[in-house]
């Protein structure tokens, strides 16, 4: 098939000087999958913000079978046949299935009554075009991620759309759902739609594209067929250099105990129940993962452990000191935490790098006050900030730069190494790698691994598997907020792991 969209020499510099894409030529061809990938900041999303009309190329062309186009907003790139289907899923939770695909283009009988009986005739046609297998009539907020996502997708294909931009497309779903999405997308393929995704996936790159793109800071790297390309040939055009997959665990006899929750039970403000008799203990020099579908109680554990919500019952304890109902300064000197929201809980993303380098170390410790002891010693702020940046590979140009100036990586570098830093016993991970490309999460892997032989103990949730399977020595499996299952890493499998996270219970032949 033909090329649908060219795109040549693209431009895009943000003030005052990030180059965001140097001349980048592309094309992407009728019926294919299509990926993009390369390192966060490499250029990615910033080019399809600009297919899709949500940024101005500041130089380059862009040709619709072979016609000159430049969208000023996505309206205009949906009505030539380009949509894009978000990370975040923006359907409104209380409308129907049906009532969310025709928003906004509802088929009306006189005198401006919206024609129901019409739009959920021609709702069902599409689900029954695309084997979407849904149900028009059910509620969104009652129906699971993966078939939201496919509500997005029919939103578009509704607006007849023929070329699909998707966002980490498997980042909100389990290993049992993604076959079924790659299926429908290959299927959406065969039928002359053109889907171009963004991934940090290599795995899945290479088992559901046909051709794919490698953007390096901002430049294009080349286009290759998927059948002829490897996860390692891929990963060093992308980072430059070789990446390791490989587990980087080693056997290690874990010590003492210096985290323990015994019997804790919370129940949010609608009287839901949210975590039941939660049990676990972490020994020094032992990572233990927590896997589960997201919505299990992975987020309210995380909570109740930093005094972000009280738990009604049990005990929470780091190093025998009960934290359960501590302050929260006073729970930092137990326990280090690197949280999965970035911009909202674990920086200030407007203030300056090292401001965000010392938070907590100023409250904790004497090293950043002067003699008066309330007064902020900044030169000592400053030379830590260096010491984070060495040790931890922070690429910046200034500690006196905006945190929001650094790319996602080098935020997570250095929200992590201010508090592997803090030298806690206990280091709480939630989803430390999410949103990374494939060298800083190795970067990020072996410094975990580093703590684990420092004799560090650690709790990470992740919705990665692989990143749990890579890194942990013990899994817990949370279900329904309970903990389902405690398995030695050794002892059991993804498929096996999956099936936990769906079923809560092992799988019986």
């Amino acid at each position: 098939m033909g090329d649908i969209i060219t795109m040549t020499q693209i431009v895009k510099i943000f003030p005052p000087s990030l180059v965001a894409l140097d001349q980048v030529s592309v094309n992407f061809r009728e019926g294919e999958i299509h990926a993009i990938v390369g390192e966060n900041g490499a250029g990615k999303s910033t080019l399809m913000k600009i297919l899709y009309g949500m940024q101005p190329a500041d130089s380059g062309e862009i040709l619709i079978k072979g016609k000159p186009a430049r969208f000023s907003d996505p309206g205009e790139a949906i009505s030539s046949g380009i949509g894009m289907v978000h990370q975040e899923i923006l359907l409104i939770p209380e409308y129907t299935i049906w009532q969310n695909v025709v928003l906004g283009i509802e088929p009306i009988k006189f005198p401006n009554h919206l024609d129901v009986k019409k739009a959920r005739e021609f709702v069902r046609a599409k689900i029954n075009e695309f084997h979407f297998n849904l149900d028009p009539d059910a509620k969104v907020a009652d129906i699971s991620v993966a078939a939201r996502q496919k509500v997005e997708i029919l939103k578009l294909l509704f607006r007849n759309v023929s070329v699909l931009i998707m966002d980490e497309p498997t980042s909100v779903l389990t290993p049992q759902e993604i076959p079924q999405l790659f299926t429908e997308l290959k299927r959406l393929r065969d039928n002359g739609h053109t889907i171009l995704f963004i991934s940090h996936h290599l795995d899945e790159v290479l088992e559901l594209s046909d051709r794919i793109t490698v953007l390096r800071k901002g430049k294009w790297v080349g286009t290759l067929d998927a059948a002829k390309a490897t996860k390692a040939g891929l990963a060093q055009m992308m980072v430059g250099r070789e990446v390791i997959f490989e587990s980087l665990r080693q056997p290690q006899e874990p010590g003492e105990t210096v985290f323990e929750i015994e019997h804790l039970g919370y129940t949010d403000a609608d009287k839901r129940m949210r975590l039941q008799e939660i049990n676990l203990k972490v020994q020094a020099g032992e990572i233990v993962g927590i896997a589960g579908v997201e919505g299990n109680g992975q987020l309210e554990l995380v909570n109740a452990i930093m005094g972000l919500v009280e738990p009604q019952t049990g005990c929470i304890r780091s190093s025998g000191v009960d934290i359960t109902r501590l302050p929260i300064l006073d729970k930092r000197r137990k326990v280090a935490f690197v949280s999965q929201d970035r911009a909202n809980m674990g920086a200030c993303i407007p203030a300056k790098i090292t401001e965000n380098v010392i938070m907590t170390h100023h409250r904790l410790g004497k090293r950043f006050t002067r003699a008066a002891g309330s007064v902020l010693d900044y030169r000592q702020a400053v030379a830590f900030t260096g010491e984070v940046r060495q040790m931890f590979d922070v690429q910046m140009t200034s500690g006196e730069a905006p945190f929001k100036s650094l790319s996602g990586g080098n935020q997570q570098k250095v929200i992590l190494g201010r508090e592997l830093m803090l030298e806690a016993p206990f280091i709480l991970l939630d989803q430390p790698t999410r949103g990374l490309d494939v060298g800083s999460i190795e970067y990020v892997h072996r410094q975990i691994i580093a703590m684990r032989m420092n004799r560090r103990g650690m709790l990470l949730i992740s919705a990665d598997l692989e990143e749990l399977f890579r890194l942990s020595d013990r899994l817990l499996v949370m279900h329904r907020g309970r903990i389902v299952a405690n398995l030695r890493t050794e002892a059991t499998n993804i498929t096996e792991i999956g099936y936990l996270m769906l079923e809560g219970k092992a799988y019986e032949a």
